[in-house]
């Protein structure tokens, strides 16, 4: 039987420091002086975004295969269509339990559901698993995506990830046949896929994690390795899937695949 998230685990902050108690003058003065920050803050963000628009872009051989519902499926097809593309991806940990997948992926991807304002731009979006599909698909129908997802052969690998890692968050443009990769990043440049953290960030204690300078006496219960994804040893947005009682187990391990070799897995 699964175990349950503890009311310690998931309960309030308790008696930890609070604010000063200013007037409304008071208040909305330093928030004007804040806010002068933040508008500088955005204005810088908008020329990145500009600077981003003007990158040069690296080729991408269109027919490289990736597997669907249907079976093998080309990247341009992934367009479906449209002209751009936004993947992200998701490291997996092959014959392991839902519980033990990337909390940090499935903190991103998680968050990314809800597509028709990027398809009205007539951008595509989908998630690029380094999993078999097999049991990618059953944790996206445990965790209700509803956004595509498609596993990456082992030799497509190479040809879209290029010398780097899954945990990246990639753009491509479609020009007729062919394909490009125009941008990419990883870290905590996934973070625009994360509004949860955007809207923590406006309040008075923030992520609550140790690395953020926040006054004597914040609570700053969560790391930076993993665990601010985390609670009672899943990530964390799972344990809602398993209180309303979806099955969580992603069947036996596919043919041909062997068991994820990480070092996270075979100190144990």
């Amino acid at each position: 039987m699964t175990s349950q998230p503890t009311e310690s685990s998931s309960s309030g902050i308790g008696d930890a420091a609070t604010p000063a108690v200013a007037d409304r003058a008071a208040f909305q003065a330093e928030l004007d002086r804040l806010r002068a920050r933040e508008k500088a803050h955005t204005r810088e963000g908008d020329a990145i975004a500009a600077a981003r628009r003007r990158l040069p872009m690296v080729e991408v051989d269109p027919r490289t295969p990736l597997t669907g519902t249907d079976g093998p499926v080309p990247l341009i097809d992934i367009f479906d269509g449209r002209s751009q593309l936004i993947a992200y991806y998701h490291m997996w940990h092959i014959g392991r339990p839902a519980a033990e997948q990337c909390e940090g992926c499935t903190f991103s991807t998680s968050q990314a559901n809800e597509l028709s304002y990027l398809h009205s731009r007539d951008v595509s979006y989908a998630i690029f698993y380094e999993g078999p599909y097999e049991e990618i698909s059953r944790y996206r129908d445990f965790l209700g995506y509803t956004a595509p997802c498609y596993s990456v052969p082992q030799d497509s690998v190479d040809r879209l990830i290029a010398d780097r890692h899954f945990g990246i968050l990639a753009c491509y443009l479609r020009d007729g046949d062919q394909v490009y990769e125009t941008y990419w990043t990883t870290g905590r440049g996934n973070e625009v896929m994360a509004p949860s953290y955007g809207l923590l960030d406006r309040t008075v204690y923030g992520r609550q994690e140790s690395w953020e300078d926040s006054p004597e006496g914040w609570p700053q219960r969560w790391g930076s390795k993993g665990g601010q994804f985390q609670l009672n040893g899943r990530p964390t947005v799972q344990w809602q899937r398993i209180q309303a009682g979806l099955d969580d187990d992603l069947g036996p391990m596919p043919d041909g695949w062997t068991r994820c070799p990480c070092s996270l897995h075979t100190r144990r």
